[in-house]
């Protein structure tokens, strides 16, 4: 069995230029969270990213008889589709030409194997005791601070020792005059 689906959406009014800023930021996530991410983005391309991805989701979703936290990126690509060529008036009777770009998203989104899911169930305990080091790590902190505070209490308790010798150093004159 296939453990893929394929979602192909053609002819989006959105320049390829502008979709492709968002790429790099989702393939980065997991397409459940890439989905929230896109939510939130004030831009046009990401409000189209975002209809496509959902229907991505919802068609692998259906497809494979899957939970949208098991998908996982295969493949997501922007690709350029036809280009319309219109004009604009200019100076002196001239017309200034400018094209308006169509683009198309492949995202093609697999299943987790059993094989994938059970690692990361069995990697959890490292996580354990990495949490155990980062506490060490703190007691360790915290000890240090406790020397520097000592020495720092031993470096003012010797000033003043100075100062009660030298009555020059409480007014704050410390002048060497060599006459």
């Amino acid at each position: 069995m296939r453990m893929e689906s394929t979602t192909y959406l053609k002819n989006l009014r959105v320049s390829p230029k502008k979709l492709r800023f968002f790429l790099t930021a989702l393939k980065k996530r997991k397409p459940v969270v890439a989905l929230e991410y896109l939510y939130y983005a004030p831009e046009k391309a990401g409000k189209v990213l975002y209809q496509a991805l959902k229907s991505a989701l919802a068609n692998a979703k259906n497809t494979l008889k899957v939970d949208e936290s098991l998908l996982e990126w295969k493949l997501l690509t922007i690709e350029e589709g036809q280009k319309l060529k219109r004009y604009k008036p200019g100076g002196r009777g001239t017309a200034k030409p400018f094209k308006i770009r169509f683009s198309h998203i492949k995202v093609v989104l697999k299943a987790k194997s059993s094989d994938q899911i059970q690692k990361k169930e069995l990697s959890v305990p490292k996580v354990k005791n990495s949490v155990a080091k980062v506490e060490e790590s703190k007691e360790k902190k915290a000890e240090d601070k406790k020397v520097e505070d000592k020495r720092v209490y031993d470096a003012k308790e010797e000033i003043s020792v100075r100062q009660a010798q030298d009555p020059e150093l409480i007014e704050g004159k410390v002048t060497k005059s060599k006459s």
